[in-house]
């Protein structure tokens, strides 16, 4: 910052950087706890491709209980009740959300910055939540070995805001953790993708579906008039690939899904492909003294499942449920920071090491050219019906699905 620079002054009792689904969501239950909160998000709008867009029933219970569910669903949205998988040309059902017994017993589809806006649109109604876009959060204000507040900067400048708790849900690259010097696990990923859309025609199947077979995985996501698409690809190859041309990314599609055959022309080259390069891995420690992490800051987990979004909504309500009282009486103490990491590690670990075990015996090894065969469990879910619902309930609903206090309901 230069001299002639003078930095914006703020304050406000709670901080936070990032206004993905943990920051939203987080800053909507707190301001309805009547804690005032600031979300700051770096970029303009939430409108940007290519991100995770399943909505699970864990997180539509969340919205239930806030009254939100039906205007939620009023928007346009696909529903999945089911999942499938394409092994080799066999298929096989894995889950069946329909008998989860929650208000949505479905996985919605629904473009993320719909989702972020809708609840933008509701916590902007709270007169304790303000949302500043265009706004990144670039340090930590430090004093006497606390977190204070956060460096900013917006559209009109640098800015200074000291809170009481700051809040990083920015992401796997969090810049608030690494200032906090905070140390990770990395449980290792074989694996990036290449996102993708094609359109989709009516007499398409209404359901996500995973095609494999030898050296290929490709899932779908319905998004109405098209296909969201993965192309998964080993740990670092996406070089080698580029190399050899757009058209020989084509065929493998077409190949592996051949009704996908008169649409794969709509890659006209690699500007019309994403790479995402694929993270698992976790915090050590989640929090300092005034500042905690939630969402992927805390632990960047795999696009296996889907899962990631609605983990990091249930980090959010773990830690509302568990901060809007202490942030009342001020700045919440290190042991109440410490409380959210120990209410979400165990979920936490768990869907890791399923998607880490996910990674190691089925794709790798598909991806390193075995012919997939499905494991044996997934055979028993495609053969009873009755186990399908364990999938579904692991996915659908996760492990210690949290639910919104009562504080925060009826403040």
């Amino acid at each position: 910052m230069s001299s002639a620079e003078q930095a914006e002054k703020l304050e406000t009792r709670c901080c936070i950087a990032g206004g993905g689904p943990a920051g939203m969501m987080l800053g909507l239950l707190l301001a309805r706890a009547g804690v005032p909160v600031l979300v700051l998000e770096k970029h303009g709008d939430f409108l940007r491709d290519f991100r995770g867009d399943t909505v699970h029933p864990s997180t539509m219970e969340v919205l239930a209980q806030l009254g939100l569910l039906e205007e939620f669903l009023r928007r346009p949205h696909e529903e999945i009740r089911r999942l499938s998988l394409v092994v080799s040309g066999e298929r096989l059902q894995l889950a069946d959300f329909s008998h989860l017994r929650t208000p949505a017993p479905f996985v919605a589809l629904m473009p993320q910055w719909d989702f972020l806006d809708f609840l933008a649109e509701h916590a902007r109604r709270l007169s304790s939540f303000s949302l500043r876009m265009r706004t990144e959060a670039t340090d930590l204000l430090r004093e006497g070995g606390r977190v204070v507040g956060l460096c900013a900067r917006g559209e009109r400048g640098p800015l200074e805001i000291r809170c009481d708790l700051a809040v990083a849900a920015d992401g796997r690259h969090s810049v608030l953790r690494e200032r906090a010097g905070l140390e990770s696990d990395d449980l290792g990923a074989p694996i990036d993708v290449l996102w993708l859309r094609l359109s989709r025609e009516p007499g398409d199947e209404r359901q996500v579906l995973g095609h494999l077979a030898r050296g290929r995985l490709f899932v779908m996501l319905d998004r109405g008039d098209y296909w969201q698409c993965a192309f998964v690809i080993a740990k670092g190859g996406y070089d080698a690939i580029r190399a050899k041309g757009i058209e020989a990314l084509r065929h493998e599609i077409a190949e592996l899904v051949p009704f996908l055959r008169d649409r794969v022309a709509e890659l006209g080259s690699w500007d019309d492909v994403r790479l995402l390069t694929v993270r698992v891995d976790r915090l050590r420690e989640w929090s300092r003294p005034g500042l905690l992490c939630i969402g992927d800051a805390a632990h960047a987990m795999s696009p296996v499942g889907g899962v990631g979004i609605n983990l990091a909504i249930q980090d959010a309500v773990a830690a509302a449920n568990l901060l809007a009282g202490p942030l009342h009486a001020g700045a919440p103490t290190a042991e109440a920071l410490r409380a959210v990491q120990e209410r979400r590690l165990l979920p936490t670990r768990l869907v890791q090491r399923v998607q880490v075990f996910v990674h190691d015996n089925v794709i790798a090894p598909t991806l390193g050219g075995a012919v997939p065969r499905a494991p044996f469990f997934v055979r028993w879910f495609a053969a009873v019906p009755a186990l399908r619902r364990l999938p579904a309930r692991f996915v659908g609903l996760g492990v210690r699905r949290e639910r919104v206090s009562e504080r925060i309901l009826h403040p």
